[in-house]
């Protein structure tokens, strides 16, 4: 059946294998009568309970035994799009990856709309097979990326699929590409919303543990509210939650480093909702114009402009996280 009906009955129902909107005597999707029972007829999901494979997924071991080589696996969540969840993941790898000592991946699930190819510099890069697997695109020498960037035969092609197509590609990425066999942070850059992405990661790590999210907002009330409906998911599905960041935190001028407001925090922006929901507020990312221009030419903005308030507020931020996953 649809992965969006079995798996938001996962969260939602109290028997998991029985979609939301399904009858009083709903047999559920596993069992052999699903589909055929009396009290199914006229159900909607009639034809896809009667058609999907029965039993268990026959790919989570697999899952589940490439997974266990990483240590550490992060969400970056956002429930609104335009808040800058790509550019601070890639800030967070560039981070991580300071330490040659550290194996850090980003995995891009944003199916409909890759940045990440483009934030990191590999724009125009394939991915290779071995007899291990995918091999992963490297920024660096212990910095890898898989997207489904890589894999569009342009990247102005538009990816117009329904959910068990996007999950089949996600399911795809967590079994089949090989990250090596000490990889030390796995961060997991999803689209915005709480949709077939977010639940399929959830569904196929969840064995293999997730060590939380970090939720990235902007100040404004229109950007909070969705934040609010992705911290009611991570409770849903007992995604721990890591933090706030609220990023564009005022602009910061580059020349004489003054501070203005653009987004301004009509209801007390991610501090207020943070104290609202018993939450971390990470820290504070000031706006400043050349986090733009560095991502769209895929360079290190901590490297590049190591004197700005806003790498401070990135490096103070990363310093937390780590110390609560490690």
């Amino acid at each position: 059946m649809s992965t969006t009906i079995t798996e938001t009955a996962t969260i939602n129902n109290p028997k998991p294998d029985q979609p939301d909107n399904a009858p009083e005597h709903c047999p559920g999707t596993e069992s052999t009568d699903a589909g055929k029972a009396s009290a199914c007829e006229g159900c909607p999901n009639q034809t896809t309970c009667q058609t999907a494979p029965k039993g268990p997924d026959p790919d989570l071991p697999i899952i589940r035994s490439r997974m266990a080589a990483i240590q550490h696996k992060i969400m970056i969540l956002s429930g609104k799009g335009g808040v800058g969840k790509s550019t601070f993941t890639s800030q967070l790898s560039w981070a991580m990856s300071a330490d040659d000592t550290k194996e850090v991946g980003i995995m891009d699930v944003d199916i409909c709309g890759p940045s990440i190819p483009t934030v990191m510099g590999l724009v125009g890069e394939t991915v290779h097979h071995s007899a291990s697997g995918w091999s992963p695109v490297y920024v660096q020498e212990n910095l890898g990326v898989m997207s489904i960037g890589f894999l569009l035969p342009d990247e102005k092609n538009a990816v117009i699929w329904r959910g068990p197509k996007k999950n089949g590609l996600i399911k795809q990425f967590l079994k089949d590409v090989d990250w090596g066999e000490n990889m030390d942070y796995l961060l997991v850059d999803t689209p915005p919303g709480t949709s077939d992405e977010h639940l399929s990661c959830v569904n196929y790590l969840k064995e293999s543990g997730i060590d939380g999210a970090v939720l990235i907002t902007t100040p404004q009330e229109v950007a909070l509210q969705d934040v609010r409906k992705e911290i009611d998911f991570c409770r849903k599905t007992g995604i721990p939650i890591l933090g706030l960041v609220e990023n564009m935190s005022g602009f910061v001028c580059p020349n004489c480093k003054g501070e203005s407001e653009i987004f301004a925090a009509s209801t007390g922006g991610a501090q207020a909702l943070a104290d609202e929901q018993g939450l971390e507020l990470l820290g504070k990312v000031p706006l400043d114009p050349r986090i733009g221009q560095s991502s769209d030419y895929g360079l290190n903005f901590l490297e590049e402009y190591p004197d700005s308030p806003a790498t401070t507020a990135y490096l103070d931020i990363i310093d937390k996280i780590t110390q609560k996953v490690e």
